[in-house]
């Protein structure tokens, strides 16, 4: 039996679509949750690049861009070399939940990754989404 290679969570956001879309799309908006510091160039095989305050930094390509409703990206796998081409493909889809927003982030491409680093990387995402998708809610839920 092969690896797991997905993780997949769904939230319910008592925010709009464009307030939810700005914090996974800017660069001030993913600084406000997702790492210290961001940097991205929207658009498909555009760079961005996170930063947290323990000084790792991530890589990433912008992969899919459908404003308001989907934002895809590809991003290193930090147990791997920096010069390793394997990579994980993250994917945000936004649709309207009555005031809401109903977000899902779909995190596949595990199964591509050596025995011995796979379970502690897929395990470090499967808990990071469920931290970052709380500071996501908690940042957007601040006044």
């Amino acid at each position: 039996m092969g690896f797991p290679d997905r993780i997949e969570r769904t939230m319910e956001l008592a925010h709009p679509l464009a307030s939810v879309w700005a914090a996974l799309t800017t660069a001030k908006g993913l600084a406000a949750w997702f790492g210290e510091e961001a940097d991205i160039d929207l658009r498909p095989g555009g760079a961005a690049r996170m930063t947290w305050a323990s000084g790792y930094s991530v890589e990433m390509r912008v992969e899919r861009v459908e404003e308001p409703t989907v934002f895809g990206f590809t991003w290193q796998i930090e147990e791997l070399p920096d010069d390793d081409p394997r990579r994980t493909y993250v994917e945000f889809t936004l649709e309207p939940a009555g005031a809401g927003t109903r977000l899902t982030v779909v995190e596949t491409g595990f199964a591509q990754l050596p025995e011995d680093t796979y379970r502690k990387v897929y395990d470090g995402h499967v808990h990071g989404w469920a931290s970052e998708l709380g500071e996501l809610a908690g940042h957007l839920d601040a006044p």
